[in-house]
């Protein structure tokens, strides 16, 4: 449905020219959104999925092998489309060992995903409300180092961005001026708390509404991307924040921009549905997936180690298990998590580098590290466009 523009367009002077911003009406659209019978089976299908993915939480031997890897590939993933070139490969080097990032400020605000993400989720779980406030702490960790550290970290932006061009005057879009920022936030929480919404609705309205208002100087993306999977767990729709769009998005980068910016001026709020719905259909697949993936790879490696180590076996599996939570190890951690000295863990990594499961990643003579070889091949092989 076309509704028109779905804002208002307010005129100020800012760096010596006139510009045009654009402030969005309170969700939720009116009129109502249209639920065709084939938007409705989609809306279904995309929660049948979700329940698929949420399954995981609660059938999987071990959910945190799943949640450490699936939430480090979303922050790579969703760093990318902000133009980092880490892999998941560089973020376990790095997590492991911060010297040994070969692009330290792409790596760090990959890091830096990782804590805010981690921070949301341990807030949720405390029982803090899904509030402007908790975004703004996220966003604090999310740009505490780096590029972004100098970009009002944790506050509401100030000063007027835009989005395309090199200026405001000649931008793609321009969001609110920034004394309409907290009015327009406020009214995005009040909507994200309303009882009356269907949560996978509101999730995807509620993404539109905050890339629109765009309301930090930067991160605005990353935390945009985030907060769909954090209303979908505040509703108790899934059980964790696993949902993560940011593959989808960036294979669909050019449909996801049109999208926005034909809800903005037409009011097509079922043709941006449609689309989030897709994604969400399609990414929760990937994730069930991936899963299955990781444990048949575990399966089959404790199976080759079990049969092929010998005698030192049970040194080798115990070694493996603390590779299967992290990929990426040293000595050090390998020898504090399993127990034992530095001579058996020695031995083990030669027994598992003989099977091919791991190899050294450093090139180094002193404080090597070793990485589980197709863990990350797999995490790292990402259809991306």
């Amino acid at each position: 449905m076309k509704r028109g523009p779905t804002g208002r367009t307010v005129t100020s002077f800012h760096g010596g020219e006139t510009v045009r911003a654009f402030v969005p009406a309170p969700l939720p659209p009116a009129p109502p959104l249209e639920l065709s019978p084939d938007r409705q089976r989609q809306l279904d299908a995309a929660m049948l999925a979700l329940g698929k993915l949420d399954g995981l939480s609660h059938t999987l031997p071990d959910p945190e092998l799943f949640l450490y890897a699936y939430v480090r590939r979303e922050a790579v993933l969703s760093s990318q489309i902000e133009g980092t070139q880490s892999s998941f490969t560089d973020l376990a080097l790095f997590e492991e060992d911060p010297a040994s990032a070969a692009d330290f400020d792409d790596v760090k605000e990959v890091s830096n995903y990782v804590a805010a993400l981690d921070h949301g989720m341990q807030r949720l779980k405390d029982g803090f409300p899904l509030s402007n406030r908790l975004l703004r702490e996220m966003h604090t960790i999310l740009l505490r180092s780096g590029r972004g550290s100098l970009k009002q970290p944790g506050e509401f932006r100030r000063s007027q961005n835009w989005i395309g061009g090199t200026r405001p005057g000649t931008a793609h879009f321009v969001p609110p001026p920034p004394e309409a920022v907290e009015d327009c936030m406020a009214d995005l929480e009040r909507f994200i708390h309303d009882p009356e919404q269907r949560p996978l609705i509101k999730a995807a309205l509620a993404h539109v509404q905050f890339e629109t208002i765009h309301p930090f100087q930067d991160g605005n993306g990353r935390l945009g991307r985030l907060l769909v999977s954090f209303i979908l767990h505040h509703e108790k729709v899934l059980d964790r924040p696993l949902l993560y769009l940011s593959l989808f998005f960036k294979e669909h980068r050019e449909e996801y921009y049109a999208r926005l910016d034909t809800v903005r001026r037409e009011g097509d709020w079922e043709g941006w549905l449609d689309f989030f719905l897709e994604g969400v259909i399609s990414v929760s697949g990937n994730a069930v997936e991936t899963a299955r993936k990781m444990l048949s790879l575990f399966d089959r490696d404790r199976a080759r180690i079990t049969a092929e180590a010998g005698r030192r076996a049970g040194s080798a599996l115990r070694v493996f298990d603390v590779l299967c939570r992290n990929p990426v190890a040293g000595i050090p951690r390998l020898t504090a998590r399993t127990g034992l000295t530095p001579p058996p863990v020695y031995k083990a990594i030669e027994d598992l580098e003989r099977l091919g499961v791991v190899r050294e990643l450093t090139g180094r003579q002193r404080d090597r590290l070793w990485g589980y070889t197709e863990y990350l091949s797999l995490l790292d092989d990402v259809p991306l466009s």
